[in-house]
């Protein structure tokens, strides 16, 4: 289905600026079909040059009431109209003014009472927005009344072109509709009246006197955005609470007439539940995050214990091993450390690889003088997923940083090492590439018998854990030289 941008593009002649004018007007008419129980057509001039269509209407959008039954069933967006069908519509644009009748709809027997209210911009006749009113039921209450009172009012504005507002839309997703509540205040800020579904908002407010005839503050509500619509002519949304258990949303649209505000249509909706519900989210969000901070002091509680132990120790291969697993609980700590600021199932894991970067380089005393580069980057991934692959990608790094460049060169070596990670996503995998241009493998190794605990952990985390695959492999010397690792994890659901 082509959009109403595209379908004006294709079949007229109007310009981007009233392009767009009728997709403001189309993102806020809502507000019109729902006060004049009505649905609503949007048509435009076609503009063909061998005026084989000539005076063909194209039916640029179409709306339909959300407070009675539509009387189209079909989707008509898109569709050619001919002159015979809509006589009306090529009555507004000839004259510019409002056109009120009767016109045949398919598949209803009866003819439907119609308005074709001709849409300007710029002084001209750019489109027609055509209202096919159905029957209401019975006669028509006070506050049905009112409501078609104001879709006139707003007809006028149309016809003016001060509807719709450049500033914003006055209807659409997360804002009042008209069955939520509405408001009529005077161009003197009084209330003309309120729907029950808005006195019932008031009540909540702690107003339980009569609205009618009196302003917002003698009734002890200040609703700034009243004020700002009256003054500057300008839709406004404010939210005012009541203690902790009652939120109103207050949407003021003014109404226009010669250029002055005669008046403003405040819509209604009461969100307190809405805004508990928010509360309770955030107050979930707020002990998550404290938990993982916990998780995260307490691992940190742990690395300090074990750097405290190794360093009590009187035989090296002990400290080496309790240095090793101090490192790796604060790999893990990382990555609680990232969640405890933004909580969640996933995690940014390129905010932990440049953690862990810092760790490996701060916690690792090479030999040799060592160039970390990282490239790329894998984005969010979720946390059981980022929690083993970050302790895995540690151990790699720190592997390359400490073994890599052990008498590499010589003594008098002027060799720089460089280690390089590479991460990127490709056909639902997680790839990281850890390139270094150091020694190489010895003739003799293997990632199945590996000859340290920290490759046999990395290898039972990516397979095991992660059901991924890792490969390690020399690179000749006409390639540079050193160590490639490859690990691919898959993003999927794992078994």
């Amino acid at each position: 289905m082509a959009t109403l941008a595209e379908l004006a593009a294709q079949q007229t002649s109007l310009g981007e600026p009233v392009i767009d004018h009728l997709l403001r007007l189309t993102a806020s008419w809502s507000l019109l079909s729902d006060l004049s129980f009505s649905d609503m057509l949007l048509m435009a001039r076609v503009d063909e040059p061998n005026n084989r269509y000539d005076q063909h209407f194209v039916v640029l959008g179409q709306m339909r009431p959300n407070n009675r039954s539509t009387m189209i069933n079909d989707d008509l967006v898109g569709t050619l109209q001919g002159p015979d069908a809509w006589p009306l519509v090529q009555l507004a644009f000839d004259s510019g003014t409002r056109i009120i009748g009767e016109v045949n709809v398919d598949a209803i027997d009866d003819v439907v009472p119609v308005w074709c209210v001709p849409v300007r911009f710029d002084g001209k006749i750019v489109a027609v927005m055509v209202r096919l009113q159905g029957p209401l039921r019975g006669p028509a209450s006070l506050y049905e009344q009112a409501y078609l009172s104001i879709f006139e009012r707003l007809c006028v504005m149309v016809a003016d072109s001060t509807f719709p507002f450049r500033e914003e839309g006055v209807a659409g997703p997360g804002l009042p509709r008209v069955g939520d509540g509405i408001i009529l205040i005077d161009g003197d800020g009084r209330v003309e009246f309120a729907t029950p579904n808005a006195s019932n908002a008031l009540h909540r407010m702690g107003v339980y006197g009569a609205a009618e005839g009196h302003t917002l503050p003698e009734l002890g509500l200040r609703v700034r955005v009243v004020e700002r619509s009256l003054e500057y002519a300008l839709p406004a949304m404010e939210e005012i609470d009541r203690g902790h258990d009652v939120a109103i949303l207050f949407h003021c649209v003014p109404l226009l007439e010669h250029g002055l505000v005669t008046g403003v249509v405040t819509m209604l909706r009461d969100v307190s539940d809405l805004r508990q519900l928010n509360r309770l989210v955030l107050n979930k969000e707020a002990a998550v995050r404290e938990v993982h901070h916990r998780v995260k002091n307490n691992l940190q509680t742990i690395s300090s214990l074990l750097r405290l132990q190794a360093r009590r120790s009187d035989e090296e291969e002990t400290r080496i091993a309790l240095g090793e697993a101090e490192r790796r609980v604060r790999s893990i700590a990382v990555v609680h450390e990232v969640l405890s600021r933004e909580p969640g199932e996933e995690v940014s894991f390129d905010e932990i690889v440049r953690s862990l970067v810092l760790l490996v380089e701060d916690t690792v005393l090479a030999l040799h003088p060592v160039e970390i580069n990282v490239n790329g980057g894998l984005g969010t991934l979720s946390t059981d997923l980022a929690t083993p692959l970050a302790v895995a990608l540690a151990e790699l790094l720190t592997n390359a940083v400490e073994h890599a460049f052990i008498d590499f060169g010589g003594a008098n070596n002027d060799h720089v090492g460089v280690v390089t990670l590479n991460l990127y996503l490709e056909d639902g995998n997680a790839i990281a590439e850890i390139r270094d241009n150091g020694r190489g493998l010895g003739d003799d190794f293997s990632l199945e018998v590996p000859t340290s605990l920290g490759l046999s952990i990395v290898r039972d985390i990516i397979r095991a854990q992660l059901h991924g695959t890792i490969d390690m492999k020399s690179v000749g010397y006409a390639e540079g030289g050193g160590t490639f690792v490859k690990v691919s994890v898959p993003l999927s659901l794992r078994p």
